[in-house]
């Protein structure tokens, strides 16, 4: 996917499969995620859904789940309506989460593609990091 690209990264004071548990278990996201629900048995080739409210407006995000090979690689692709783009595959994201851990800590790296400008990967870095920051505090305990 051509454009921009988006990278956030968080440590979290937790092993690798805590954090797994946290980046695919829907009551976990909902926790971290804004609020959003997620729907998908987190198969490669099989879809994915966001839902909730942005912004007081409902949204419905989709996607695809591309490779998952736990508890370090999870990728899927992303499309937003509220983008006010045409749902055609060049409009949706490459989202990659990379899990490393070192000892009692595994860090979580984000990359995310298909931003159309600077800007667009700048306000995408920024709300990928406040969800990494969220996950954080879940895994730890703190939210």
């Amino acid at each position: 996917m051509p454009g921009q690209v988006a990278t956030a990264e968080v440590t979290i004071n937790a092993p690798a499969s805590r954090v797994w548990e946290a980046l695919t278990d829907p009551d976990l996201i909902a926790r971290y995620m804004f609020g959003a629900r997620v729907q998908t048995d987190w198969q490669p080739g099989h879809p994915i859904t966001w839902s909730g409210q942005y912004e007081g407006k409902p949204y419905q995000d989709k996607g695809t789940v591309l490779d998952v090979v736990a508890p370090t690689k999870l990728e899927v692709t992303h499309y937003s309506p509220l983008s006010g783009l045409p749902d055609i595959p060049d409009h949706y994201h490459h989202v990659a989460y990379h899990l490393a851990e070192a000892g009692d800590r595994t860090t979580v790296t984000l990359r995310q593609d298909g931003n159309d400008s600077a800007a667009a990967a700048a306000h995408s870095q920024q709300m990928w990091q406040a969800m990494l920051d969220g996950m954080k505090g879940v895994v730890e305990g703190r939210q």
